[in-house]
């Protein structure tokens, strides 16, 4: 069957001159309603050169410090006092009542809004002082230590939102509400692919043990409305790595190549009568779908790494899944050009039993995580891979619920930490800091940064203007940093 063929016999000439008479009315309509439609349309169907598929904006807006992007996401969020923001302060006051001066009416969530008493819980692991940079990093997390002259420590990040579906869809997607870009498709949207044989933008779950997990949903990694060649492509621990990846048993491979030549053609020959851009990434995205039956399968067979990256990521990275195994995978990924990886692990959400929950899940990502950085810097990739780590917000330094032993924390989205490595980026170093309850940011109006601000330096060092990328959608120009006055975090870039 010659599928090309059979379209041109179903095209009659009353059938041909239709579709040609209501094409040109089409575009005369457009150019009438926006003279630029034209040239945006031939962009994007042309891309702006090399390196630049259909869809992107094409070269950066100025010289780029990183090349990628790898995003490790806690979804949770991880507890900034018993982690990266040590307080010594609090000493002093565990088990005295959050002040209402302090507190300054903030709006709390359902799950603490009627406690009577707001006490106050120190740690519950000791801080100590690592590498030459004196960084002081919690004992939950001792592999970080080996990573304190390579990571900047921002302890005044701050967030609109309050309760974990919104606040990790604004981080993700710089907005609340569902329905916009995730920062990789942004990224992706603003730069292409360097990989002929991977997605520029691809997606890793951990395993987690926490029971009580916070549900994570495919639009934190979609496109919305940019081409849908810009979405997360996830990748699986189980099974096939991407789903359908192999042919049907028995499929001759060859076949398969001209079954897809064929549909190329009949997608072309669409594209041609309705000027539709997104069928550009039709016709890419089933390329990409065949050369990853083989590029996939190479990436995740890592019997070809030595027995000194198993000595460094430990024994979990043979277990697929585990979120040591997935910073390798990340590693290998990166390697091959993919622009931006996101890594999610789940299970940071603890209400109730914090010490020992914490203790669990902090176990699961910690060596993994520093794993990835010495990794990436003995190979000299460190230098142009931007590397984020942290979650939607804080939690509060109120006890919430159970004893002095036995406890939660509520979440709090007016200070919280996390951390960023690589791609130009200051090791070494932390910025900005918290009152002695750690409860709010000192001099915020200076050193406060939004997640917004976040995210209009992950592009500032990829060698985009936040301001000056965006997508114009329903006659509105859209921007992964909303219209608010936001600016990328200079003090913390080399």
């Amino acid at each position: 069957m010659n599928p090309f063929l059979e379209a041109n016999l179903l095209t009659n000439r009353r059938h041909f001159f239709g579709l040609g008479v209501s094409g040109v009315g089409a575009m005369a309509l457009a150019s009438l309603l926006s003279p630029k439609l034209g040239a945006a349309e031939k962009n994007l169907a042309e891309g702006n050169g090399p390196g630049y598929p259909p869809g992107t904006v094409g070269p950066t807006h100025f010289p780029a410090k990183a090349k990628r992007v790898i995003y490790l996401c806690q979804a949770g969020a991880q507890s900034q006092i018993d982690t990266l923001d040590y307080k010594p302060s609090l000493e002093k006051l565990n088990g005295q009542n959050l002040p209402d001066s302090i507190r300054g009416g903030q709006r709390l969530t359902g799950m603490t809004a009627r406690q009577k008493a707001f006490p106050a819980a120190k740690s519950f692991m000791p801080f100590r002082q690592h590498g030459e940079s004196g960084q002081w990093i919690s004992d939950l997390l001792p592999w970080h230590g080996k990573i304190a002259d390579d990571i900047c420590i921002i302890r005044s990040m701050y967030t609109e939102a309050i309760n974990h579906d919104p606040a990790i869809t604004f981080f993700q997607t710089g907005h609340q509400q569902p329905g916009r870009p995730s920062l990789g498709a942004w990224v992706s949207y603003g730069l292409g692919s360097e990989s002929d044989s991977f997605p520029s933008f691809c997606v890793l779950l951990d395993k987690n043990s926490d029971k009580q997990a916070q549900p994570l949903y495919a639009r934190l990694w979609g496109s919305a409305f940019l081409p849908s060649n810009h979405q997360g492509v996830k990748l699986r621990s189980t099974g096939d790595p991407v789903l359908y990846l192999n042919d049907p048993t028995g499929a001759d491979r060859g076949e398969r190549r001209k079954l897809f030549d064929g549909i190329a053609q009949l997608n072309e020959v669409r594209r041609q009568e309705v000027g539709d851009p997104e069928i550009d990434t039709r016709i890419a995205a089933y390329e990409m779908a065949y050369r990853m039956q083989m590029s996939v399968p190479e990436l995740t067979n890592v019997a070809d790494e030595p027995k000194s990256t198993f000595d460094l990521y430990g024994p979990e990275a043979h277990q697929p899944g585990t979120h040591a195994a997935n910073c390798l995978l990340v590693r290998r990924l990166a390697e091959r050009g993919v622009r931006f990886i996101q890594v999610y692990h789940r299970g940071w959400d603890h209400h109730g039993g914090l010490p020992a929950r914490h203790r669990v899940i902090a176990n699961e990502v910690d060596r993994g995580s520093s794993a990835l950085i010495m990794d990436l810097k003995q190979r000299d990739m460190l230098k142009d891979t931007l590397v984020v780590w942290g979650g939607e917000f804080g939690r509060t330094v109120y006890r919430q619920g159970g004893n002095s032993t036995s406890y939660g924390r509520d979440h709090h989205p007016r200070c919280f930490s996390i951390w960023m490595a690589g791609g130009g980026i200051k090791g070494g170093m932390s910025y900005g800091q918290t009152d002695d309850w750690c409860y709010n940011i000192v001099d915020k109006g200076r050193y406060g940064v939004h997640v917004h601000d976040l995210n209009a330096t992950i592009l500032h060092q990829l060698g985009m203007d936040h301001k000056r990328l965006s997508y114009q959608f329903q006659g509105l120009d859209y921007r992964l940093t909303g219209v608010e006055e936001h600016h990328p975090v200079d003090d913390i870039m080399s």
